[in-house]
């Protein structure tokens, strides 16, 4: 009985196989969607086949390649090291979630509960990855963005997608972004990446998607998360929540040295692709693969990417760029200052990526106590020479030595720093609970 099982599992992979060969081939089109005059990045992003320009020294690139189409590129200057086809326009699986939550992220708090209904899971494509969102129980934002990025839940982004107004305007918001970000090359038909008649994006776009996502420290921390816990449903005895592990589907995050994210898909009809980005010595690469011959050999043409990228860097003249977000400030813009940004450069929130928001707390803390006492002590110092100054001056006079008053050590000024300290040290304290993994 196992033998005919397994027999029947076999057929069943090989016709799958054979499906999404035939798919691909009537999907994918053979022409790139920009010409070479057009070609966003650079007339040599349009070129069909590998592009590289190697220097005096430079490793060669790795020589299984399978992916149909791939580019690696530095996430800091733009810079596309090399490329192959980076404008083919190709089934983006769940990749495409990355555009839905560099579109959707900002919008929400994490901390705000939503309550999920009936209707919110009721349009799901069959087959879809799942997290297990269960109706009619009230779910975190950042519980459901975990869902996302770990378990490329499709559940969870149909949730997030109706908070933001429904399927049809977020597909719509989605569409827009990528405008934006000059993405011409994507178009979306579903939020999730599930298989859909048209919907298709790029490497180079899928690598647009990617660098404007981790400029968000939400978007950085989610997709860096390895493991977490879930919210399930209601135990029958208790009346209790439970809750359930989940693992990020990422098999290179932390295996590859150095990846920070970001986000792999696989459907029937995409194959396998993947995007990734990972720093090494001060340097931040990103790398997206699509339809590799097999579906584990996304990560390991990707990774095999990385180490030749990292290798070559400074060794290869780039054969295009990424472009910018044409939503984003210019650099010359100057923005209304936050209250923040007002504060003196040691006292400010320490911009931390990934898992490290516990570290981030704590220099916040650090930076607090380091300001309140720097103020303290220069104050008991001023506070000091003016008591020196009166006091000769009274002498002089006959009269007697202040003590205390507005400028004396335990005078007004010396409690409004007191406030003051007491004040950094709560916003410490509440940064340190709202920067929890």
């Amino acid at each position: 009985m196992y033998a005919a099982q397994k027999k029947r599992s076999v057929t069943r992979v090989a016709a799958g196989a054979a499906a999404s060969t035939l798919v691909l081939a009537v999907a994918a089109p053979a022409a790139l969607a920009q010409d070479s005059v057009t070609a966003v990045g650079g007339e040599r992003l349009a070129r069909p086949a590998v592009q590289v320009a190697p220097l005096a020294g430079a490793p060669a690139l790795p020589a299984e390649l399978t992916g149909r189409s791939w580019l690696i590129a530095d996430a800091t200057t733009g810079e596309v090291l090399a490329a192959r086809d980076a404008h083919l326009p190709l089934p983006p699986a769940s990749t495409l979630k990355m555009l839905f939550a560099d579109t959707v992220l900002p919008k929400f708090d994490r901390s705000v509960e939503h309550q999920v209904t009936t209707a919110e899971l009721a349009s799901l494509g069959v087959g879809s990855s799942l997290v297990g969102v269960k109706e009619n129980l009230p779910y975190r934002v950042e519980d459901l963005w975990r869902g996302v990025f770990l378990s490329s839940g499709n559940d969870a982004v149909h949730v997030l997608a109706h908070m933001n107004g429904g399927i049809e305007r977020t597909v719509t918001e989605m569409q827009e972004r990528a405008r934006t970000l000059q993405a011409r090359d994507t178009k979306v038909v579903s939020p999730d990446g599930y298989d859909m008649d048209g919907q298709v994006s790029s490497a180079y776009d899928l690598t647009l998607f990617a660098r404007a996502g981790l400029r968000n420290a939400d978007f950085r921390s989610y997709c860096a998360t390895r493991t977490a816990r879930f919210p399930g449903g209601l135990d029958k005895l208790t009346g209790r929540r439970t809750s359930f592990d989940i693992a990020n589907t990422d098999r290179l995050l932390g295996k590859y040295p150095g990846l920070i994210g970001v986000k792999n898909g696989y459907t029937t009809n995409a194959g396998a692709t993947f995007t990734g980005a990972a720093e090494r010595d001060g340097r931040t690469l990103l790398v997206t693969v699509m339809h590799p011959e097999a579906q584990a050999k996304v990560y390991d043409e990707a990774a095999s990417l990385l180490d030749w990228g990292f290798a070559a860097a400074g060794k290869v003249q780039p054969v295009g760029k990424l472009v910018e977000d044409t939503a984003a400030p210019s650099p010359g813009a100057q923005a209304e200052p936050e209250v923040g940004d007002q504060l003196p450069p040691w006292s400010r929130t320490p911009s931390l990526g990934g898992s490290r928001t516990g570290l981030a707390a704590a220099l916040w803390t650090a930076a607090a106590l380091g300001t309140g006492l720097a103020a303290w002590a220069t104050a008991r110092i001023t506070a000091r020479r003016r008591a020196a100054t009166a006091s000769a001056a009274a002498f002089e006079a006959g009269g007697a030595t202040p003590v205390g008053g507005a400028t004396g050590l335990g005078g007004r000024g010396h409690r409004r720093l007191a406030r003051r300290t007491r004040a950094l040290l709560r916003t410490a304290r509440r940064r340190g609970f709202d920067d929890r993994p």
